[in-house]
């Protein structure tokens, strides 16, 4: 997808000390039955890879994940905007659960949210904070809700945000494809598996 107006468009470079923030990459995106399902799991396997690269080179990884309490008490209007949610009730059970792909590898942090930005009302940004961090790598899903919103909050609180391309995933290809052209020119950076690889590879 070209350029549409030069307005828009301006390049980030990418900062010395990176994290990667990995998405809400849960059972619920990827089982069979389940409502979210989405229809391809390549964003999964590419986000693995990220994260070995992450892990490999010392990197700090956060992970997110959605849970509610019982009856969406804490989930506000959003989970009536977003019916399929009710899945995740109540602790969100084994649809709530990281895929074993990307499940958290030593003393990695889980944090849950109710809302589609990690940033939201959680501790990211201060914890990102105290360790320095300058640049968050984004993987999971689903593009157009949670990796759209965690990138616009992450360039709000001063981070440089990296989306992965191969590492995020929606309800179909347009739509992912028409989110990542949005992110790309309004709030953050959209690279390439390889190139966040490399990246997550320099010398810190």
């Amino acid at each position: 997808m070209g350029r549409i107006n030069e307005a828009f468009g301006g390049r980030l470079a990418a900062g010395a000390r990176p994290a990667v923030v990995s998405i809400d990459l849960m059972r619920s995106y990827f089982v069979e039955g389940s409502p979210l399902r989405l229809p391809s799991s390549e964003c999964l396997d590419s986000a693995a890879r990220v994260l070995a690269a992450a892990r490999e080179n010392h990197v700090p990884v956060v992970h997110t994940r959605v849970a509610y309490g019982p009856g969406g008490v804490d989930g506000g209007v959003f989970v009536r905007k977003v019916p399929a949610l009710r899945h995740l009730f109540d602790g969100g059970g084994e649809l709530g659960e990281l895929m074993p792909q990307v499940a958290p590898a030593g003393a990695e942090v889980v944090l849950v949210k109710q809302y589609p930005s990690a940033f939201f009302a959680t501790p990211l940004a201060p914890m990102l904070r105290a360790q320095g961090v300058d640049t968050v790598v984004i993987v999971g899903v689903s593009t157009s809700g949670c990796i759209r919103a965690s990138a616009l909050d992450a360039i709000q609180h001063g981070f440089i945000p990296l989306v992965v391309r191969e590492s995020v995933g929606d309800r179909t290809p347009e739509i992912n494809d028409a989110n990542l052209f949005d992110i790309q020119e309004k709030c953050g950076e959209v690279v390439s598996e390889t190139e966040a690889v490399t990246y997550l590879s320099e010398k810190r």
